[in-house]
């Protein structure tokens, strides 16, 4: 049952993906959380942000940014990185993931999601398809019901480590921040 919310892939943090692999493997579309995914709570995009954003476009990548914030905060982000943006996307539903693809020309076998939470991005993205990739959250200051969101996360979590433990999967190296 909680295997609805167990992303493909975890790692450290979404600056260590190996898109250009993606890339030869065939995928075009990136859609990116942004808070806690890319940068702290609320903060502009940075020059690792920027790097990246240039760096896959260079490559062919299509992106777009897929948050449930209002679009000051996310057009705030978007100003420097030059992405697609989606706000109010009604994460964890379909729509918003849908949406996405259909401005990056993508579908979901060519398309990964990158986010930081179990419950909104990750399960939304599967909903939807696309394969998912789950980070650890940049920083620990978070909003009180994103916090008891990571609560629950844990437990799910401990149970995904587990079954990659016994499938001898080696995907177990991150650490979850509180």
């Amino acid at each position: 049952m909680l295997e609805i919310f167990y992303p493909d892939h975890e790692v450290e943090s979404a600056y260590e993906i190996d898109f250009e692999r993606l890339y030869q493997k065939g995928y075009r579309g990136v859609i990116f959380d942004i808070d806690n995914t890319l940068v702290p709570h609320g903060a502009p995009a940075d020059e690792r942000a920027t790097a990246l954003f240039k760096r896959l476009h260079k490559m062919g990548l299509q992106t777009v940014l897929l948050s449930n914030n209002k679009e000051p905060r996310v057009k705030m982000f978007n100003d420097g990185v030059g992405s697609t943006y989606i706000f109010k996307a009604g994460k964890p539903g379909r729509r918003g993931y849908e949406n996405a693809m259909k401005r990056m020309g993508t579908v979901p076998k060519n398309t990964v999601f990158v986010g930081d939470q179990l419950f909104t991005d990750i399960w939304g993205a599967k909903k939807a398809g696309v394969s998912t990739w789950l980070v650890k959250p940049i920083h620990p200051k978070e909003e009180i019901q994103i916090i008891l969101k990571r609560r629950l996360e844990w437990i799910v979590l401990f149970f995904y480590h587990r079954r990659l433990k016994k499938e001898g999967k080696s995907n177990v190296a991150v650490k979850r921040r509180v």
